[in-house]
């Protein structure tokens, strides 16, 4: 049986700095084999290995430059951090550069052996894979109601994803009377023991309704078909609830750190 320690080890191992081997069109990835950044999303993304080695001034000076790079064209940037990296006051030395913290969310990972059942659903609601593009639009309008803010940046996203890896990003709606009620997706990582799951937002008259769960479901079953063992979710407190029951288990937490450029 794997154990928490062992599965968090396979997550830093397997799961970060990654550089796919085609880029969706527009995205640039850079890593020296501590920090990766990706420039060409709707915002700057930056990582690091789970332990890094810099710290005091010298960590500084790194967060300072990697901010710096986006700053000069006027992009914000999103530095992901967890709660098990090293050095542990990297989070406080973001927040004085001028990084502001996001929502904190669970790092989990379930079997896929134990999720991979046949989704239970709503009467009238039906789930769909997605290609193309005007599906893409009716999420992001789904996702925009959801949280209240343009996503149309979401569709361009998953088809360039989608067009650089077409086998690895399987895309699903869930559809009641034609109108998107939900949508997630699933990412392959090859050479990995695992597949993420993203997305998963619900519009609220169509919450408590096993939506969310039956989502998980059908990705599991999809994952199954291609030998992957895990699944891995960053859940929001909404979400982590349900994961839990389902199986899955918290291996760290995540919180994503924004700068975002002063206003001229």
């Amino acid at each position: 049986m794997t154990t928490n320690s062992q599965m968090l080890d396979a997550y830093d191992s397997q799961l970060r700095l990654v550089v796919p081997l085609v880029p969706p069109l527009g995205q640039e990835f850079h890593s020296d084999g501590f920090v990766l950044r990706v420039t060409g999303q709707h915002r700057g993304f930056v990582e690091t290995a789970q332990t890094l080695d810099v710290e005091g001034d010298a960590l500084d000076l790194l967060i300072h430059k990697h901010r710096d790079f986006f700053a000069a064209s006027g992009e914000s940037v999103e530095w992901k951090t967890r709660a098990h990296d090293v050095p542990a006051d990297i989070p406080r030395r973001l927040l004085r550069a001028g990084f502001v913290p996001e929502d904190l969310e669970v790092v989990m990972v379930g079997d896929v052996q134990d999720m991979a059942i046949d989704p239970l659903l709503p009467d009238g609601v039906e789930l769909r894979i997605v290609h193309a593009r005007e599906d893409l639009d009716l999420i992001a309008e789904m996702e925009s109601e959801v949280w209240g803010e343009d996503f149309a940046w979401l569709a361009k996203d998953l088809q360039g994803r989608r067009a650089a890896e077409p086998g690895n990003v399987v895309v699903l709606v869930a559809e009641a009377a034609g109108r998107v009620v939900s949508a997630a997706w699933l990412v392959f990582k090859d050479g990995t023991d695992f597949a993420g799951l993203w997305g998963g937002s619900t519009l609220v008259e169509w919450r408590g309704q096993g939506i969310y769960k039956a989502l998980v479901a059908r990705r599991a079953q999809i994952a199954q078909n291609r030998g992957v063992k895990y699944l891995q979710v960053d859940a929001s407190e909404d979400s982590e609830s349900i994961l839990r029951r389902l199986g899955f288990i918290a291996i760290t937490t995540t919180t994503p750190y924004v700068w975002t450029p002063p206003l001229t």
